[in-house]
């Protein structure tokens, strides 16, 4: 979506992205929950929320929104702009989008039933990964 917004639709990058997104996103992203409830498992009430919203939110740091960027330029053969400047986008956009991902994450870590996590995760993500690719926009 991004890709058409920008005008820089390419099938390598749209392939590309659905591969990383069906394996390395697939896998570390269920293992992260995995790992945010069993370091949680000793807290109750506001505490256990509150970490876990924000264990939720440092996962999607500043270097995972670079390289989620550095994917697309990859698979978009842009690699003259592969450069620091791509951290630099990735700290703006994430401290950018902190008071909506705090809220998503909350919502997803501490009212969505384990099971669904991931389901929302997901969804809010694909939002996100629309917001990440326009970053550059945003903020280049």
């Amino acid at each position: 979506m991004a890709a058409l917004i920008t005008n820089e639709f390419a099938l390598s990058r749209t392939l590309g992205m659905m591969m990383v997104g069906s394996t390395l996103y697939a896998l570390e992203i269920p293992n992260y929950f995995r790992w945010i409830d069993r370091r949680s498992s000793n807290q109750t009430g506001w505490a256990l929320a509150l970490r876990r919203t924000l264990l939720a939110l440092a996962y999607f740091n500043p270097l995972w929104i670079a390289r989620h960027l550095f994917f697309i330029k990859v698979f978009s053969a842009q690699w003259a702009v592969i450069t620091p400047q791509i951290f630099v986008v990735g700290t703006y956009s994430f401290l950018a989008n902190i008071p909506i991902a705090f809220l998503a994450n909350y919502m997803i870590q501490n009212k969505l039933p384990y099971d669904w996590r991931f389901t929302g995760s997901a969804l809010f993500s694909a939002a996100m990964a629309i917001y990440y690719a326009l970053s550059e926009v945003f903020f280049a």
